[in-house]
């Protein structure tokens, strides 16, 4: 299964969801937000939302500065 995250082409052998994605690029505490082909998903889906081959996954860390 092929995915876009964040402009990058990933290959992954199983489908998996957004939640275990996250923990196969060791960003579970890192990512605060997440689309999935443009489309928000909360955060309280994650675990049950599958992902499709072709999903483009945007995955946003809110940083504070000034």
């Amino acid at each position: 299964m092929k995915l876009i995250i964040n402009g990058e082409d990933k290959e992954f052998n199983e489908i998996i969801t957004l939640a275990q994605l996250l923990e196969k690029l060791k960003l579970t505490d890192k990512v605060m937000a997440a689309a999935v082909n443009m489309e928000i998903v909360k955060q309280n889906s994650w675990e049950n939302y599958l992902l499709n081959d072709m999903d483009k996954i945007e995955l946003l860390d809110f940083v504070g500065g000034g």
